[in-house]
């Protein structure tokens, strides 16, 4: 025999009462929308600087010439392996905090710091020079997050100090092609 229970126990209105305090309650983990700001002001940037270097990244792939021809374009599959995931560590970081992240293609071509390649086929030596300058641009940026983030979200720092290490060795293996 199925007994129909009440919709109207006490037990339920204790339950609904006790959630919907709860939920106004802030939790230590909860964010702010001034915390997500301040985080996104700082990473975001550095979300935008990182994806146009995988773009760029693969045209120099594509292009590369040279004797060393084969290290340097595995070398820059690695390079752009990286820096996609760091953008998408970067980018899940804005968006666990509760923002949004613009990383289409127009924006990055739009607001990216990281200087243009050159056309076409080039020599190993210009290629890993551009790709250098690249991430020395892209470092500027996930410095300035390092600094600015010491003030706004220490979590947040530690990305892009991991982003920033990151980056630095893949500078020194490219910049190891260049060593006479």
């Amino acid at each position: 025999m199925v007994v129909p229970m009440s919709t109207h126990s006490s037990s339920t209105s204790t339950d609904v009462r006790t959630s919907t305090a709860a939920s106004s309650t802030p939790s230590p983990f909860s964010t702010t929308p001034e915390l997500a700001a301040g985080v996104a002001q700082f990473l975001a940037p550095v979300v935008i600087d990182l994806e146009a270097i995988v773009v760029n990244g693969k045209q120099a792939h594509w292009h590369v010439r040279g004797r060393n021809f084969v290290g340097v374009h595995e070398l820059l599959d690695q390079v752009v392996e990286h820096a996609q995931e760091y953008a998408d560590t970067a980018a899940e970081r804005i968006v666990a905090l509760g923002l949004p992240v613009d990383a289409r293609l127009t924006t990055v071509a739009a607001r990216t710091t990281v200087p243009p390649l050159s056309e076409g086929f080039q020599h190993s030596d210009v290629t890993i020079t551009e790709v250098i300058a690249e991430i020395d641009a892209a470092l500027l940026q996930v410095r300035r997050a390092v600094e600015g983030l010491d003030e706004v979200d220490l979590n947040s720092q530690d990305v892009a100090i991991e982003i920033e290490r990151g980056l630095t060795k893949d500078r020194w293996f490219l910049q190891a092609h260049l060593a006479a």
